[in-house]
């Protein structure tokens, strides 16, 4: 375990999901606690989802990454939207 303190190891992690090419992701939300790593947020494929836990662990490889992002659809904009 690091002695890191969490909040440092959560901003390191967030640096690297907004700054690595795979991803540039501003919208996720993580937190430290202990020795995991919780990702919470919303995301358009599983594919995106995978790659950013991916991008977690390489920045935190000490800590346990626990995915709690889930998988929204995006709808085409040119659809009608039902009240």
């Amino acid at each position: 375990m690091s002695a890191e303190a969490p909040q440092y190891v959560a901003a390191r992690v967030q640096r690297a999901l907004a700054e690595d090419e795979r991803t540039h992701e501003l919208g996720i939300r993580v937190d430290v606690r202990g020795d995991q790593l919780f990702l919470r947020g919303q995301v358009s494929c599983e594919g995106r989802r995978e790659t950013l836990a991916g991008v977690a662990h390489e920045a935190a490889p000490e800590l346990k990454v626990r995915n709690e992002l889930t998988v929204v659809e995006i709808r085409d904009p040119r659809e009608e939207e039902s009240l």
